[in-house]
Parts: structure tokens; sequence; C-alpha cells
């Protein structure tokens, strides 16, 4: 059994009625949608022709949110609607990355995730949706789509239709029938800054991208706004993450890089263990409802790499302590040998977000598979970079360093110049240089120019045997500096990707 719906828009008057009833029966907050009505404009004057296209969750035959969600909030139930229990939501909005559709918000009230759930309380009782009932075209047909007499699969098999994004594989559940198809290609009409009846929302205000030229005589005049919702927090997260990563790798190979006492012994497992609890409170602090936290334990959802890499984590923050402890008690042996199982979990911890970001199927940009090599190098600078001021004079992990520099040089080059195989991922790239944090105005071209460049040079004059007695110095400015760089990069990036429009 299989709950979805047809969309007729050779009936559809574009009146918001369907868009009223949801509000009214589901009470959805000022401002969100879980249906509404897309206005497209085609043509040029005195030919233009207004089409109308009815957006909401697709009860997709294969959801990208109910794998991600980190605590079962998400469901496909049996009958095929991909339902949502709020009360259980902690807020972390993974679904909203995960869904091609835009079709999840955030209920800022109660800090949970909301989206169409089929009038689940009314079909329950023989009910048709509230948004079929009102209609006043019959414009919204639904049913059953694997009943082969129910009334939606007759018309589906005597019609050609059409579904939203089929280049995502979510098998979604919604089709339309007479609809524009370019108005169901996300970003391909132009969208001015004064929609029909009101300004654009300015929930992402940057211009559009030069390098993606938009279809003429096509233009988007009126659609809903779409917050982006994984902002500084994650970006520095991966910062953080990186560094605490970063030293684990590097411990086991500190005595044969000339590190000796408390720099070889110690530091490293501290910085793990200090930055792994920055990772920590970064996450927890970013969640819209932080005090259900520990619902990742309680009711784990194992297929979401938002629940493994917590189990990742606490693994190496566990072993990371243990060696500490070892080292408190003298045994300097048991310790030496953690370290090399802690290596393995370091990559882990550094690696696991590529996993995570492969789940979030409505983030092309997020999903290139250089992403996890990309990164392991940047853990491997960030450790570097941290230990190195610690290190003798011209110590091989200066040159770990530059060489981590350079090739986290090499990745992003690639990722900007690169063909990218869909639109999305295209049009992410585009806005990666558009993006803009508070005051500064191209956060990735200061990450990525004066972020890599500068520390380089410090560090290359940090081995000029007149500035021996400042190396240090110039070190660990070369690694702040760096450090710096890669969080702004990483704000772009993570920005970016959740810029060009879903619907």
């Amino acid at each position: 059994m299989q709950y979805g719906f047809l969309l007729d828009h050779h009936r559809c008057i574009g009146c918001h009625a369907c868009t009223v009833a949801c509000k009214a029966e589901n009470d959805v907050p000022l401002a969100s949608f879980r249906t509404w009505v897309k206005y497209t404009e085609k043509g040029r004057f005195p030919a233009v022709k207004r089409h109308f296209a009815v957006l909401r969750c697709n009860h997709c035959t294969k959801p990208p949110c109910v794998t991600i969600c980190p605590v079962n909030a998400l469901s496909k139930r049996k009958d095929g609607i991909v339902d949502i229990d709020r009360d259980a939501c902690i807020g972390c909005r993974a679904c909203m990355q995960a869904c091609p559709y835009d079709a999840i918000y955030l209920n800022e009230d109660s800090g949970a995730a909301e989206k169409c759930h089929f009038c689940a309380h009314r079909v329950e009782k023989g009910l048709q949706p509230a948004c079929v009932i009102v209609c006043p075209e019959n414009a919204i047909i639904a049913g059953d789509l694997h009943d082969p007499n129910s009334r939606i699969s007759r018309i589906l098999g005597e019609n050609q239709t059409l579904v939203r994004r089929p280049e995502q594989n979510t098998q979604p559940n919604v089709h339309y029938k007479g609809v524009l198809p370019e108005s169901l290609e996300p970003g391909l009409a132009e969208r001015p800054e004064m929609y029909l009846w009101s300004d654009r929302p300015k929930d992402k205000p940057e211009s559009w991208p030069a390098s993606v030229p938009t279809a003429p005589d096509l233009r988007t005049v009126l659609d809903t706004g779409h917050k982006v919702e994984w902002g500084w927090h994650v970006a520095a997260y991966l910062v953080t993450k990186g560094i605490a990563a970063g030293a684990a790798l590097l411990a086991p190979f500190l005595a044969g890089l000339g590190l000796t006492g408390f720099a070889a012994d110690w530091l490293p497992e501290i910085l793990a263990l200090v930055f792994l609890l920055v990772t920590t409170g970064l996450l927890v602090d970013d969640l819209a409802r932080p005090q259900y936290f520990l619902r990742l334990l309680t009711r784990p959802n194992t297929k979401s790499w938002l629940v493994r890499g917590g189990w990742i984590l606490s693994a190496f923050g566990a072993v990371t302590a243990a060696i500490l402890l070892a080292r408190f008690l003298g045994l300097d042996d048991l310790a030496a040998t953690l370290r090399w199982v802690n290596l393995p979990l370091g990559a882990a911890t550094a690696g696991y977000t590529a996993f995570l970001f492969a789940q979030c199927e409505g983030r092309d940009l997020w999903q290139e598979r250089a992403l996890l090599p990309h990164l392991l190098v940047q853990a491997l600078l960030l450790g570097a970079g941290c230990l190195m001021p610690f290190a003798p004079w011209k110590s091989d992990l200066a040159l770990w360093f530059g060489i981590g520099m350079s090739l986290h040089a090499v990745f992003f080059t690639l990722e900007a110049r690169k063909h990218h195989a869909t639109q999305n991922a295209r049009q992410a790239v585009g806005f990666l240089r558009n993006v803009r944090m508070g005051a500064i105005a191209k956060p990735y071209k200061l990450g990525t120019t004066v972020g890599t460049a500068l520390p380089l040079a410090l560090v290359a004059c940090a081995q000029l045997g007149r500035m021996q007695p400042v190396a240090p110095l110039l070190l660990g400015l070369a690694a702040v500096i760096a450090a710096t760089g890669l969080y702004l990069y990483k704000y772009a990036y993570v920005r970016a990707g959740q810029l060009p429009p879903l619907s």
C-alpha cells in the first residue's frame, strides 16, 4: 500500500485553498508551509502565461529524511505515509538537509521539525486530507498508488505525469499532470527581488551566481522562503573535530618527529580531549531542543550517521581518556599501545562527516566523493599545526603541515573548477564566492587565499636560521591563521550547499 497524490494542473487555478486548509487543519505557524503554490511565468510581454505548481512532501518510497533522522522521529508507515513524531524530534534539522524538496520546516515555537503527513489523523478515520476536500476544482486526488482499481491509479495509467527531481532516486509519490516542466526544476527560473504581491523572502540574500545562468523568459513570481538551517556551529565543529582527530593521528609518530617530554607524551591527548569536548558542546548547542540530546542514546536510529558519528566520538573520547590515565599511572607502554588503537578512531572521527553529508540528499555539493580524503587532509594539517610550535626547530612536523595545506589547496581548487554532475551542485559551487559572513563579504576567498598562503609563508620563514629564536611564535601564528582560514572556508562551504533552491 502506498498513499500518494496526483496534482492536476489542467484544473488548478492557483487559489491557495489547499494552503489555507492545511494551515488551519494542522496549526501550521506563520511563514511556514506544508503545502504551497509556486507561480512561474513563461514568455515575454505580451505573450506571457502564468503556471502553477502545488508543492509538498512527496512521501517518497525511499525517504532520505527517515534514514538520517537520529532519533526515529520520522518513519515510513505501512500505508506509505512518511509521518513525523514531533514530540520525539530533537531539532537537529538533518531531515531538512536530506529532503531534496524543501518540504520540511522547523516550528520555531516548539523547536520540532514538521511537514505534510497526508493528514494521517483524517486518513485513519476514513477521511480525505484537508487539501483534497477544500480544492474547488478537484485538482488534488489522493489514494492508494498500489491499488490498480483506485481512481488515482487509473488516472496515472491513462495520462503522462511528472515527479519532482527524479534524479535523486527517492521515488516520489506525488505526481503532476499538466504542470509546466520547468517549474519543477529548482533554480531554472529567474527569481526577481519583488514577488507578485510582496518582496521575496530574505532568508537567502546572496546574489544568484553568474556562473549558473537561468532560462530566458522564465520567472518565479511567487514562492515560499526556506531558511539556511546549518551555520557557524557546523563550520566550527568541522574545525574543532579536525584538530582533535589530527592530534590523535600524529600521536604515534611524535617520537620519530623529534618531540620529547610533555609535548610528546601528554599534549596530543590533551588537545584531542579538549577539542572533542568543544565539538560536543557545539553539536548540542546547535540543536533546537538541546534538552533532548540524550535521545541519541535512548532511541537511536542506527542507520543515521549522526548516531554512528556519536558512537565514533564516544569511542574516540574514551580511548583518549584511557591514554591520559595510563600516562598518569606510569603505564607508558600501555599508553603507547593505545595510541595505535586510537589512530583508526581518529581517522573515523575526522572522516565520518563525509558519510553524514552523503545522507543529505538535498545538498549535492556535500556529496562529492573527494570529501572523505579532504577531511582527512584537513585533520592532518590542523593536528600538525597545533603540535609544530612545540617541536624542535626544522622538525618534519612543519613539512607535514605544509603538505597538508598544499593538498587542501588542491582539493578546494578542484572542487570549484571541476564539472559537477548535477545542477544543484553547480549552483552551490557558484554560490561559494557569494556567501557573506556578517561584516566579512568574501569568507571563501579570504579562507582559501590568505588562509592558505600566509601560514605557508610563516612556516617557510620559521625555517630560516636567523628566525630560529622566534620560530615557535611564527609556527603558532601559522597554525592559528590556518585554522581561522579553514573555518572561513567551511562556513562558506556549509552555507553555499544550502543556498540553491530545492523547490
